[in-house]
């Protein structure tokens, strides 16, 4: 597969933490439209888990996908499709290095949440954990967001303002419900006003979840 079709393929791969021998957790960090790899893991710092590795691949030209998320969905193929094929690469590299879904989170924020988020929909299965900063499924808004499938209880965060210029609130919410009919365990908060942006209320609940998965849940 050349470049074109495959724009991700090959990308940088950021880490921060301990090493996989060491860590409890590997929480893959998907940064958004214009970010980096490096903006994920600055982030990263902010959540003080010692025992958490954390994997930040950079997209090629700092862009998932070209268009919204709400766009149809050939208008942001291939990126779409390679991003999606990034994220399933790494969570099987995990699973070599004796990482199964289980001990893996996906995080994003922004664009790289509604990518973390169409992964675990796309590819239902027990995570550790599962969090979108500002973030939603991606479809167009006329067609339905279908889904099948387990997450099997994984423990799913999505925080988003009610003003969110690139999000729409009922985006959020329908996803929440969609995450719940695939079984997972949403906590859903709104938060009024706040903009395009990551809050602190939200860095400790992201801080809690991967604090709360013990190496016995994660086994």
């Amino acid at each position: 597969m050349d470049g074109s079709a495959d724009p991700h393929a090959g990308q940088p791969v950021l880490r921060r933490g301990p090493s996989l021998a060491e860590a409890r957790l590997a929480v893959i960090l998907l940064h958004g439209r214009g970010g980096s790899a490096g903006d994920m893991l600055a982030l990263s710092e902010e959540f003080r888990i010692p025992d958490v590795a954390y994997l930040a691949p950079q997209a090629a030209g700092q862009t998932w996908y070209p268009r919204s998320f709400l766009a149809p969905i050939e208008q942001n193929e291939p990126g779409l499709s390679s991003a999606l094929r990034r994220v399933s690469n790494l969570v099987g590299d995990l699973a070599d290095e004796a990482f199964p879904a289980e001990r893996v989170a996906l995080l994003g924020f922004s664009q790289g949440a509604c990518l973390a988020l169409e992964f675990a929909a796309r590819h239902p299965r027990k995570y550790a954990a599962v969090v979108g900063l500002s973030g939603a499924l991606i479809s167009p808004p006329d067609a339905p967001l279908v889904a099948t499938g387990s997450l099997q209880g994984t423990a799913v965060f999505l925080g988003c303002s009610d003003i969110d210029s690139h999000i729409p609130l009922e985006r959020v919410r329908t996803s929440a419900d969609v995450l719940r009919r695939l079984g997972a365990v949403v906590d859903e908060r709104i938060y009024p006003r706040m903009g395009h942006t990551v809050n602190s209320d939200e860095v400790q609940a992201v801080r809690t979840l991967l604090g709360q998965t013990s190496a016995a849940d994660a086994s």
